[in-house]
């Protein structure tokens, strides 16, 4: 099916117009201008994030369902505001088209953006579009998305990666492991109930922890946080840096998935559950939003010894490994 851009465009704000109403705490002026207005909640700080979908890097098409491609195009952005406590208001979706599929492979990806904005309270407030450009010789032109997301927090209280002491514990919430264990099911037979299901697919429709980062924020338990999107082994490497810390993990104490292995719980990545740090004092609900919460280790000084990794793995025997980061980085892929 053929499709113009302006009749994609007036489809998508359509889309947009019959879903706007909670939206108008921020969003002003949104999709028919040259730009949109928006209105900075008061005694409250934007938060901004960016994504990147791309076409054989973060979906395949006789792997992915068009509709999954869409959700979690949007939902990656969302892990980032729910690690900071943030709560989504707005996002702009930019998207480079393949002309064959501009009909229904489209529709689909959209049916799942704009599901997934609705469940989280996200409003489409801009963006733009564009035919993707075909390869010179023979290859396929591939898809891609760009999304921006506005949020907000309490001025001064959201969650960052920097805040942890020694001494604090480190939790997660959920469990790790599963869309690693479900990417290598979709490897082996592309064909396996794809269908949109939040609990049956972790990889394929993640869920971001807004609601258990917003009550982390809200009442004060984290003192530091991060999105699990690279790996924990990663991840935790992240947070460590921007603390000055290392941190031990308990081999034991880790949440695995139905169906994962160890490797798909410290290096899978995509799980977006959140890690963060508490307090060793601060009571630590067992659940938070609905979702398990499980301490998992301990933050540390900083070794003396210059290149060693800055998480150790403490081990069912009692020994204690040094864990380097084997997650997922872009120009080196997994290690």
């Amino acid at each position: 099916m053929k499709t113009t851009e302006g009749e994609l465009i007036r489809a998508i704000r359509e889309r947009v117009t019959r879903q706007r109403a909670h939206g108008d705490r921020i969003v002003r002026l949104g999709i028919g201008d040259d730009c949109a207005i928006l209105r900075p909640p008061r005694g409250r700080e934007l938060t901004v994030t960016t994504d990147l979908t791309l076409e054989n890097v973060h979906f395949r098409r006789d792997w992915h369902p068009a509709q999954s491609v869409g959700h979690r195009c949007l939902v990656r952005g969302l892990s980032d505001l729910a690690a900071m406590g943030a709560r989504p208001d707005a996002a702009f979706l930019s998207l480079s088209i393949p002309r064959e599929l501009a009909g229904r492979w489209l529709n689909g990806f959209l049916d799942g953006w704009m599901l997934a904005a609705k469940r989280y309270g996200v409003v489409l407030a801009g963006g733009d579009t564009a035919e993707a450009p075909r390869a010179a010789k023979a290859g396929r032109a591939l898809f891609a998305a760009d999304v921006i997301l506005i949020g907000s927090a309490p001025a001064g209280k959201a969650l960052r990666r920097g805040g942890a002491s020694a001494g604090d514990l480190v939790y997660v919430t959920g469990e790790l492991g599963g869309a690693a264990a479900e990417l290598r099911s979709l490897a082996r037979n592309p064909a396996v109930d794809r269908k949109r299901d939040l609990k049956r697919h972790p990889h394929l429709y993640p869920e971001p922890r807004l609601q258990a980062g917003a009550r982390l924020m809200a009442r004060a338990l984290a003192t530091a946080a991060i999105d699990l999107s690279d790996g924990l082994s990663t991840d935790l490497a992240h947070l460590c840096q921007a603390s000055g810390l290392r941190a031990e993990i308990d081999v034991s104490a880790l949440p695995l998935a139905q169906g994962a292995a160890l490797d798909d719980a410290l290096h899978g990545g995509e799980d977006y559950e959140l890690l963060f740090t508490a307090r060793p004092g601060t009571r630590i609900p067992a659940t938070i939003g609905g979702i398990p919460v499980h301490a998992i280790g301990r933050m540390r000084n900083r070794s003396r010894e210059k290149n060693r990794p800055p998480v150790d793995l403490c081990t069912r025997e009692g020994a204690r490994v040094p864990l380097p980061p084997g997650g997922w980085e872009h120009f080196r892929g997994r290690a």
